[in-house]
């Protein structure tokens, strides 16, 4: 074998001695010593100990209290606190609060379809409280309605607000009448693109020529009423759907061509997962009579500021 190679270490022999094992009456005594011991040195420090602490701490604290505090406040704030929610980047330039909106309608089956989706979806439960008072409103002009429907279309709702204003700045009465005046050119000057302009320009028509029954809306069907408006250039499935529920104010729409509502139910039924049209349909399947209802907190959860048409 190798010298080199390492061998395992043999245990040291012994010098003879072994230690000294303690006795039960030298174990007994080392027990008791502290416990007879101690009181009494207690009862001898503990008064000087205070009395050095009396004189010294009116001198140090003033000094450290200072220090420490700019220490540790920042800490515990930094600790304590949560972090904040980034803004959402259409939170300015959205339509007014739901208190301040001119000529704004509630629906007057609000309260009855939030208590009943409450009692039966967990999701809504918890969610319906957290926004409070707020609820769907409708200026109640449908022509308006239609027309900022249109405006909103495939873009976001601050860029939509901005049209719209300056659509308003143009033609203050927003009647027909006035945007077929303004003409195409003075409508896409506004921010619109020249497709849309020429939708407002033909939705101006229909109502101007009597094309569209608006007095029959509030009695037809919402599929017959969606065949109608779908005759518009301009005007899908959404739009449509848009205006049965916030003109005619519909209880049971449920826009499946809304990207947010899709986008809502991934998040807060299926954990952000992609969703697809028929999952969204059974999850809603729960929320009838009422899918407009359950559809507008759907939004809220997304962008807390409500949307009006």
């Amino acid at each position: 074998m190798n010298a080199a190679a390492r061998k395992p270490t043999a245990p040291a022999k012994s010098a003879g001695r072994q230690a000294a094992q303690p006795t039960r009456s030298s174990v007994k005594t080392a027990e008791q010593a502290p416990a007879k011991v101690a009181p009494k040195v207690a009862s001898k420090v503990a008064p000087k100990v205070t009395k050095v602490a009396t004189k010294v701490a009116p001198k140090v604290a003033p000094k450290v209290a200072p220090k420490v505090a700019a220490k540790v406040a920042p800490r515990a704030a930094t600790k304590g606190a949560r972090p904040s929610k980034p803004a959402l980047p259409e939170a300015e330039g959205m339509p007014l609060p739901v208190e301040t909106v001119v000529d704004a309608v509630r629906p007057a089956y609000w309260d009855e379809a939030c208590a009943d989706l409450m009692k039966r979806d967990r999701i809504l439960r918890k969610m319906i409280p957290t926004y409070g008072p707020a609820h769907l409103i409708s200026r109640g002009d449908p022509f308006v309605t239609l027309a900022r429907s249109v405006v909103g279309q495939q873009i976001s709702v601050k860029a939509a607000q901005a049209v719209w204003d300056r659509l308003a700045a143009m033609c203050p009465r927003l009647t027909p009448s006035q945007f077929l005046k303004a003409g195409n050119e003075q409508l896409a000057s506004c921010g619109l693109s020249r497709r849309k302009a020429e939708y407002i320009i033909d939705l101006s028509e229909h109502f101007k020529a009597g094309r569209v029954h608006v007095n029959e809306w509030a009695a037809m069907e919402d599929e017959a009423v969606i065949a109608e408006l779908t005759q518009i250039r301009g005007i899908g499935r959404w739009t449509a759907e848009m205006f049965l529920m916030f003109n005619l104010m519909r209880p049971n729409v449920l826009p499946l061509d809304d990207v947010g509502l899709i986008n809502a139910i991934s998040a807060n039924y299926f954990s952000g997962e992609p969703v697809t049209r028929s999952e969204a349909r059974e999850v809603a399947a729960n929320w009838e009579p009422w899918r407009t209802v359950a559809t507008w907190y759907m939004w809220r959860s997304l962008d807390p500021v409500p949307v009006t048409y």
